[in-house]
């Protein structure tokens, strides 16, 4: 029984995660739109953003003062 519950919480666990690493899309301000491979960290020292790019799966990063809207993408 106890082992049933711990796989019960892992699989929720799991679904948890994916839930909340969905694909963001980044407009800049030159017109390009980046899809990312989850949610983009920013570094508020430094103005830069960090992000996964969904088509090459490098990690990338851009000045925050490019960006004009970032938004989550329903996959």
């Amino acid at each position: 029984m106890k082992k049933m519950t711990v796989a019960a919480l892992l699989l929720t666990s799991l679904f948890a995660v994916t839930g909340c690493s969905s694909n963001q899309a980044i407009k800049t301000s030159d017109g390009r739109t980046i899809v990312t491979d989850g949610k983009p960290q920013v570094d508020s020292d430094t103005g830069l953003v960090s992000y996964k790019d969904a088509q090459t799966g490098k990690t990338e990063q851009i000045n925050r003062d490019q960006i004009t809207n970032m938004s989550e993408l329903n996959n």
